[in-house]
């Protein structure tokens, strides 16, 4: 008779396929149990952890990145495996993977933009911020792409805290960016451009746009940049604010 599942001689054993924070949590969760013991593969396509927070998060915002060292802390648990360079549905069938394993999560998020269905959105120079993002943090998907900076104006679609993080990556100076883990290919090409003039633009106004105080007040902070905002789509009072709003430039 085959001993009980979780216990040390026959552990729950559990693929979870997505390295990035949601694997990476569900992870910890798991393997802190006091209840039973529980083993954990951790699968992912690239050959690198972190998903999103190595390659979505700006390059200079560090502080956000630091949260590394808590994954770092659950991959040093025992019974924890990690698996790079792995794609569900290539190299492994659900089938032969529940052959191994008590139970599978899968934990992959949203890999790519969602498409907005409108007119000009696949002519030459519009690109997705996955794309975009991931080219300047040197995501193995998106490296390879090349982008013309060589004219003076850029236009950035959306205005919440990926729209900002764009805009502030592109008006930084090499010296701000120094310390950042902007690439070197996306450095050369961004701080060799003639480009003058970033526009966010947004179907919001910029008291209803959706990025936080936190990022906007970066944006002040630039040594060779400064922020331009229409003061007539700014309410004189708050009392001008759509009900439930609370204004959100300060």
């Amino acid at each position: 008779m085959a001993d009980p599942i979780g216990v040390a001689s026959n552990p729950l054993r559990v693929a979870i396929f997505g390295s990035g924070p949601a694997g990476f949590y569900a992870t910890e969760e798991l393997l802190k149990s006091d209840s039973q013991q529980v083993s954990v593969d951790l699968f992912d396509r690239l050959p690198t952890p972190y998903g999103l927070v190595r390659g979505g998060v700006a390059p200079d915002h560090q502080k956000i990145k630091s949260v590394i060292r808590l994954y770092d802390r659950t991959a040093g648990r025992d019974g924890f495996r990690f698996f790079g360079n792995v794609t569900f549905g290539e190299d492994l069938t659900l089938a032969e993977v529940l052959a191994h394993y008590h139970q599978v999560l899968f934990t992959t998020g949203s890999e790519t933009d969602r498409r907005m269905g409108i007119p000009g959105e696949d002519l030459p120079g519009s690109f997705p911020a996955t794309v975009f993002v991931g080219w300047y943090n040197g995501h193995p998907d998106y490296r390879h792409y090349t982008f013309d900076l060589s004219g003076e104006s850029v236009a950035v679609v959306g205005n919440g805290n990926v729209a900002i993080d764009v805009a502030r990556v592109l008006v930084k100076t090499p010296a701000e960016c120094a310390e950042s883990d902007l690439t070197e290919y996306a450095a050369r090409a961004i701080h060799g451009s003639p480009m003058t003039d970033v526009y966010v633009v947004g179907r919001r106004g910029p008291v209803e746009a959706k990025f936080t105080n936190v990022e906007l007040r970066e944006m002040g902070d630039l040594e060779d940049a400064a922020v331009v905002v229409d003061a007539g789509q700014l309410p004189e009072d708050v009392g001008d604010l759509p009900e439930g709003r609370e204004r959100r430039i300060k």
